[in-house]
């Protein structure tokens, strides 16, 4: 992590470098070791950008979620999503795929066997947002909205799809619980974008650069402003940036694995649980990603 240089950041993340297996690596912005969110988001982690080889591929295989939605967001290559609901969905760049956990879902992610062939590209970002209280327990869901049914908002030389939330009086057709916004902005050269001042905001450069105020936001890195300062990012190059933002939610959250919660104690449940197959299967896809502990303590809590 970086020092903030001025008073409209908060903080500057610098990711952290995990390796899923078979060298497939991603880039680790949130949980990070300060311990809080963006509004309700409270994972965010970059995959790739790499080049599979032929023959090889992504394969994350069925594993829990308690407490969260996922989204994964592509710009390159294509992943085959499974779930215990019985859905079965490509996912491929710019549409959104939104995976409502509540009570429990279990998900498996790979490469379609289609493709395994001829190998190819793989760049995205997964990002998770922890639930209101009152939702931890809703049904599970999943929701697939192709790129062209999301909104797009134009201003000064930017364009940027909202990708799930409101943002400047547009609406995306994801459901969401709590007050968000997730967009994907791509500036001109020379180009600005407002972000107004009142809830918790963050940007990520995929590519190129940006300034707000003194602070140069980089690519692969996480900026987090203040809530009570007006933003404007400036584009010195074309550039390609996500950014997040939303109300806080009540009280803390814990997570460990993948479970998110409001108590240990549904964390240690959904463990127990997992271990004794209490989860539901996904249909068409019989591996599984073991329990990395027995009997876990909760080791990232957001006050």
């Amino acid at each position: 992590m970086a020092s903030p240089r001025n008073s409209a950041v908060d903080t500057v993340i610098v990711p952290r470098v995990r390796d899923l297996g078979d060298g497939f690596q991603v880039r680790r912005v949130l949980p990070w070791a300060g311990g809080r969110m963006v509004g309700p988001f409270i994972f965010f982690d970059q995959m790739g950008p790499t080049q599979l080889p032929p023959g090889q591929g992504l394969d994350v295989r069925p594993h829990p979620h308690i407490g969260l939605a996922t989204v994964t967001y592509l710009f390159e290559g294509e992943i085959l999503h499974r779930d215990s609901l019985g859905t079965v969905q490509p996912i491929r760049p710019g549409a959104v795929n939104w995976m409502v956990a509540g009570r429990g879902i279990v998900h498996s992610e790979r490469t379609p066997p289609e493709l395994r062939g001829t190998g190819g590209s793989l760049f995205g970002i997964q990002s998770w947002v922890a639930l209101p209280k009152a939702d931890e327990e809703t049904a599970p869901d999943f929701l697939h909205v192709p790129a062209d049914d999301l909104p797009m908002i134009a201003a000064g030389g930017v364009r940027a799809r909202l990708i799930a939330g409101s943002f400047a009086g547009a609406q995306s057709p994801v459901r969401v619980f709590s007050r968000l916004f997730y967009l994907d902005a791509q500036f001109a050269e020379g180009s600005e974008f407002t972000l107004p001042a009142g809830d918790e905001r963050a940007v990520y450069v995929v590519d190129g650069g940006l300034g707000a105020a003194t602070q140069r936001c980089e690519p692969s890195q996480m900026v987090v402003f203040r809530p009570d300062a007006e933003i404007v990012l400036r584009a010195d190059s074309p550039t390609r940036a996500l950014i997040i933002g939303g109300a806080p939610l009540e009280g803390r959250r814990h997570i460990w694995w993948n479970f998110v919660a409001s108590s240990e104690a549904r964390i240690a449940q959904a463990a127990d649980d997992w271990n004794a197959g209490r989860f539901p299967r996904v249909p068409g896809d019989d591996e599984f990603i073991p329990l990395p502990e027995r009997q876990p303590a909760p080791k990232v809590r957001y006050p």
